[in-house]
């Protein structure tokens, strides 16, 4: 379903904004901002009920102790009470059904900005080399791998697949040529052939995993050398890998640092992500009432993401479009903050607000700098 929605929904989108201009990745903001507008009725959804929840859990959860503490030997009463205050102030699980519907779209998103045009795109063939004696007995089934749409001009790509005709088991001693090839059973080297600079895209092969089981050459012959496991991988250059936009050097730049050197402009996107995400957090708190717990994770949750970027390093490309989607996040929770709440929600705000300005008066409002808590 993701390549689908990659194929047919997000590629054209990306052709069509590269026409107009020539930039890859003018093309990737352009992208973004139109997926994020689609899906702004379904996100806004789910910001407006995770406001909501946020002012009227307090209220529910007493609530439903006394409910369930007032009907505990009647279930059935229970259940209706119980079913008439998620009425009155919605589902906590609301919120969830927007996210699952737009998952398969932002996932599909992120697979496209992770492969070609912007990206090389590796097809990795796993293989087991077994002894003469036991793949006698193995019934040979070809192996296939996952279909990658490779751009072969700025505006024309194709979807291409990588089989193994012999399937991925092999005896000592056995060959088997791995081919590239389109649905329609064309191979990538006769695609290739009709392209200006076709030689650009020729795929590398290399053995990635098991040395000493397999070898391979340039042209994805296969040599079975010994018994074990052992992974092959063809990877096709992507169009605008190596292309660079305003900072950016390369989009398909993946890395935080390069032989000892700090890639600064990975640095630079990796950062603005943590401070996109961490103005959105600090956003959706607006005119709440303060919550210690929430203020710690609304500080921890953004460090420890950006981090991870560290550890698993994504293409240049890629964090692009989450800066982007983090500020016109940022921009959608800022404008819904300012919503007006429906009235019964609107009267507990006031009162837990009307309750923080008490604690915060009472602690600290009549009382010198250098007094203790207890003293007034």
């Amino acid at each position: 379903m993701i390549g689908y929605i990659s194929d047919n929904l997000l590629l054209p989108i990306l052709d069509f904004f590269y026409g107009l201009v020539p930039s890859y990745g003018l093309a990737i903001v352009a992208l973004t901002v139109v997926i994020r507008l689609a899906l702004f009725p379904l996100s806004a959804g789910s910001i407006r009920n995770a406001r909501r929840m946020r002012i009227a859990q307090p209220v529910m959860q007493q609530r439903q102790a006394e409910i369930k503490t007032k009907y505990a030997n009647n279930p059935t009463k229970q259940q209706e009470e119980l079913g008439k205050l998620m009425k009155e102030f919605g589902s906590p699980l609301a919120g969830c059904l927007p996210l699952v519907v737009q998952m398969p779209i932002l996932f599909a998103l992120f697979a496209t900005l992770r492969g070609s045009p912007f990206a090389d795109v590796p097809y990795s063939f796993n293989l087991k080399v077994l002894p003469a004696d036991q793949i006698a007995v193995v019934e040979p089934k070809p192996f296939n791998t996952p279909s990658h749409s490779i751009f072969v001009t700025a505006t024309s790509h194709l979807p291409v697949i990588g089989t193994l005709e012999k399937g991925n088991k092999l005896g000592v001693g056995d060959q088997d040529t791995a081919a590239l090839h389109t649905r329609d059973g064309n191979s990538f080297a006769s695609v290739l052939a009709g392209v200006d600079n076709g030689d650009a895209f020729q795929p590398h092969w290399a053995v990635t995993k098991g040395d000493a089981v397999v070898s391979v050459d340039a042209g994805g012959t296969i040599t079975a050398l010994a018994p074990g496991d052992a992974t092959v991988e063809a990877t096709i250059p992507g169009l605008a890998a190596r292309s660079g936009f305003l900072f950016i050097k390369a989009l398909g730049q993946v890395g935080f640092m390069t032989d000892g050197a700090v890639n600064w402009d990975i640095a630079i996107l990796v950062a603005a992500f943590g401070a996109s995400l961490f103005i959105s957090q600090i956003l959706s708190g607006m005119g709440m009432p303060v919550n210690p717990q929430q203020s710690t994770a609304n500080k921890i949750t953004p460090v420890m993401i950006t981090a991870m970027f560290l550890f698993f390093p994504l293409p240049a490309g890629v964090l692009l479009y989450m800066v982007v989607a983090n500020v016109f996040q940022a921009l959608q929770t800022w404008i819904l903050s300012r919503e007006s709440l429906p009235e019964n929600l609107q009267q507990i705000l006031d009162k837990q607000m009307a309750q923080t300005a008490t604690v915060s008066a009472t602690a600290g409002g009549d009382r010198l700098p250098f007094e203790p808590k207890g003293r007034k």
